[in-house]
């Protein structure tokens, strides 16, 4: 039996999209909220059963380990080190966690929890007779559909500022990865244990681009005339801090500017050859989310 978690969730929709498309045979048991939209599950014509539950909960969480063979967890990399705990105890074969490339941040807070986790991960699974075999992707910046919480604020920033403030001129290099290509690559992971057990991949898209040339496509898409202004990372920090301190934390933007001037594009060459991994060019992906949010 598989498990699922997250498969609800923006690029889970598109991983079950994969499953219906292949004509997936197994069970598939996912874990769903009490307020989740589960039409795509039920009208997926796949052998699905359902769980309402909350992953923060130890004693769910063994509970739906019961009869299962591999577990794909999409959810939230928080609840990896639970998931792999419970998969060990009830020997569950195989484990593929979706984790992400924010641990190679240069920021302390955004890379060391996640380091902290794999690492955990890692040495659960390193002993000696470890039933449980595991996989780890990590996408980078996800985009695809309105829903993305990365290049959709973008968009609408673009669509309402005619002109537009960069840190340090937009040079810094992204490798936005579109949702459908990781649906993609989810599946192809799942039916190729024999290359994958045992290793981590970084999934990003095609090619890195500046964050100016992002802004550029984005505005040439909504056919806008946007003008780019550049700013120092150093005021921008500067202005996050007093925006914090006069919203009393509500507003903390400090480590997004800070990670904005930071180059966060990775190499995918090890899922290329392990499972032919080949995400579409970002300027096809990015006229598909305009063009939504166009007609939205």
């Amino acid at each position: 039996m598989l498990l699922v978690t997250g498969i609800t969730g923006h690029t889970g929709r598109y991983f079950l999209q994969e499953l219906i498309e292949h004509k997936y045979e197994g069970p598939i048991r996912c874990v769903v909220r009490e307020t989740s939209d589960t039409s795509m599950l039920d009208d997926s014509g796949l052998n699905i059963e359902k769980v309402v539950g909350n992953l923060n909960d130890k004693g769910f969480i063994n509970s739906v380990m019961a009869d299962v063979d591999i577990i794909m967890h999409i959810y939230n990399i928080h609840h990896s080190p639970m998931v792999v705990e419970a998969a060990i105890e009830n020997k569950v074969e195989r484990v593929i966690l979706v984790h992400t490339t924010g641990i190679y941040s240069n920021f302390k807070d955004a890379s060391q929890g996640y380091k902290n986790i794999e690492k955990h991960v890692w040495e659960m699974t390193s002993v000696p007779n470890c039933p449980a075999k595991v996989t780890i992707v990590r996408p980078t910046m996800i985009y695809g559909d309105l829903c993305d919480s990365n290049m959709s604020k973008f968009i609408k920033m673009v669509d309402k500022l005619t002109i537009m403030p960069v840190i340090n001129g937009g040079k810094s290099l992204i490798q936005p990865v579109n949702a459908r290509d990781l649906g993609s690559a989810f599946y192809k992971v799942l039916i190729s244990p024999e290359k994958t057990v045992g290793n981590t991949y970084d999934l990003s898209g095609e090619k890195p681009l500046q964050m100016i040339e992002v802004f550029k496509l984005i505005s040439d898409n909504l056919d806008k005339k946007t003008i780019f202004i550049s700013v120092p990372l150093g005021i921008g920090v500067f202005l996050a801090r007093v925006a914090k301190i006069l919203t009393l934390g509500k507003i903390d933007y400090v480590e997004k500017v800070q990670r904005m001037a930071e180059n966060r594009s990775y190499p995918h060459e090890d899922a290329k050859n392990d499972f032919n991994y080949k995400p579409i060019s970002f300027e096809e992906g990015i006229q598909i989310e305009v063009n939504r949010y166009l007609d939205s």
